[in-house]
């Protein structure tokens, strides 16, 4: 039986899913396809439900559900438990659904592909979502040691410092203070996405020339933080890597098999241009 994927989120036109995973279906023989669903916030235990009962082998999920959807699921890979968010769905053998946050490792490999290691450097993502939580876990698991977080409701960003073990939490204004001691910075929220609202999380008046700025969105390709980051010297970092190698990642966890990510980076850097 021909087996199927999604994505689910709120907003969800703007993704490139679709397209990336059909493409590797079609460049690699496998009889799969993947579709996109717009799934709101209170449709949440239905769409699980119905993605389920229609036979769906896996699916991806995206803002704003990465962590409400752990209470739908009936078992966690151990560093989705860790993150506390997920963005990869497996429906097992026996029915059963598996969490994995792919989020983190994805970025991670983006972000040294791109500029190298740079684990001495003094981090600061903007953002406590499912993303920015998983980035967290990830930088401290590959050897990154100083991890500090900023948002706009603190307590959230000191829940994960928390159990991050190590770390600074931050309200944006006292980020802006401190930016200049940031060698890379990573904006993690949705702010730039082509379907939502633009502007900057923070000023970028105090950002080092020459620091590494990363931005998670990559529809646009550059968003308003990069834009601003590269004005004044900045490495840039789009999100456009992340979105790639998070997605390959979670296409090895449905279909054991890892899928060209140099040649699908290109097709939709042509795209996004």
């Amino acid at each position: 039986m021909k087996k199927w994927f999604a994505v689910i989120g709120d907003p969800i036109e703007h993704s490139k899913s679709p397209f990336m995973h059909n493409t590797w279906f079609q460049e690699m023989g496998i009889d799969a396809a993947y579709i996109p669903i717009h799934v709101k916030r209170e449709n949440l235990r239905e769409a699980v439900a119905a993605l389920k009962l229609l036979g769906a082998s896996g699916w991806n999920v995206t803002i704003p559900h990465k962590e409400e959807i752990i209470q739908y699921l009936d078992e966690l890979d151990p560093m989705a438990e860790k993150m506390g968010a997920v963005n990869t769905v497996v429906r097992q053998e026996d029915g059963t659904l598996k969490g994995y946050n792919t989020d983190g490792a994805g970025f991670v490999h983006a972000l040294e592909e791109a500029v190298g290691k740079h684990k001495e450097n003094k981090v600061l993502i903007i953002g406590a979502g499912g993303a920015g939580r998983g980035i967290a876990f990830a930088l401290k698991e590959y050897g990154y040691k100083q991890v500090d977080i900023a948002n706009r409701t603190v307590s959230k960003a000191e829940s994960i410092i928390q159990e991050l073990g190590s770390g600074t939490a931050l309200s944006l204004e006292e980020a802006e203070k401190q930016l200049s001691q940031y060698g890379i910075v990573i904006q993690a929220t949705s702010l730039g996405l082509s379907t939502g609202e633009s502007g900057l999380p923070i000023s970028l008046d105090g950002l080092q020339k020459e620091a590494i700025a990363a931005d998670i969105v990559y529809n646009p390709l550059m968003t308003p933080f990069l834009l601003e980051a590269e004005k004044r010297g900045a490495k840039i970092v789009t999100g456009l890597g992340m979105f790639v190698h998070q997605g390959a990642i979670a296409f090895k966890h449905w279909l054991g098999q890892y899928p060209d990510t140099e040649e699908m980076m290109k097709r939709l850097m042509e795209q996004l241009k």
